[in-house]
């Protein structure tokens, strides 16, 4: 067998079906995905591991990480919480489930536990899967072409909504127009890694905030 096909075909679609079979199995978790991931990316890229999912030296920047990123974030969530998110509730008629979260309101040394555990799995492990992995994979099997494209942010904006089910439909459909945002800014920013992963922290941070205080 070809070693290129082995390391650049086969080594993706494999590390695609085991965490399938993960999911399947009901022993996935988001963790173990990305360690996955980066233990495939290694295989077909070797020393540029890091880089291939887009965690770039050169993207590194103070102000769009410390500054862009965070108020993009805080915008972000702001209008889903108090706009697309009513307005989704008004057409299901259900609210958003956040009663996985209720154990945290007001209770700061748990929700610091689980914040911190955020960064690992929801900021990095979430990007690492859908953005850094998934989406360049796809570009590399399938082209950058528009439709492409399109359906590439379409199709793993709608995966990451179906993970988080445990909200409810509501909580599928906001964060599947969330995850294709992130998809969008991805490719806009030419696949700085940092820069979701930053963003995304934002966004769960305030999100956090909310939960503290019992707003949501």
């Amino acid at each position: 067998m070809n070693k290129t096909f082995l390391t650049t075909k086969l080594t993706p679609i494999i590390a695609v079906i085991l965490c399938c079979m993960l999911y399947a199995s009901g022993y996935f978790q988001m963790m173990i995905a990305a360690l996955l991931f980066l233990v495939a990316s290694y295989i077909e890229y070797k020393k540029e591991l890091f880089s291939s999912l887009g965690f770039q030296r050169k993207n590194l920047n103070a102000k769009n990480l410390l500054i862009v990123a965070p108020l993009l974030g805080i915008a972000i969530f702001l209008f889903s919480a108090h706009v697309s998110m009513p307005v989704i509730t008004y057409f299901t008629n259900q609210p958003i489930d956040y009663s996985t979260f209720e154990q945290y309101e007001g209770n700061l040394s748990a929700l610091s536990i689980l914040f911190v555990y955020m960064i690992f799995s929801a900021a990095f492990g979430e990007e690492i899967v859908f953005r850094g992995y998934l989406m360049r994979q796809f570009t590399k099997f399938f082209g950058s072409s528009k439709i492409s494209l399109v359906i590439n942010i379409l199709l793993f904006g709608i995966i990451f909504g179906y993970s988080h089910a445990y909200q409810g439909i509501t909580g599928v459909i906001t964060t599947c127009i969330t995850g294709m945002l992130f998809a969008f800014i991805f490719h806009l920013r030419k696949y700085d890694l940092w820069f979701n992963v930053v963003l995304h922290g934002f966004i769960n941070t305030v999100g956090f905030v909310y939960i503290y205080y019992g707003w949501i």
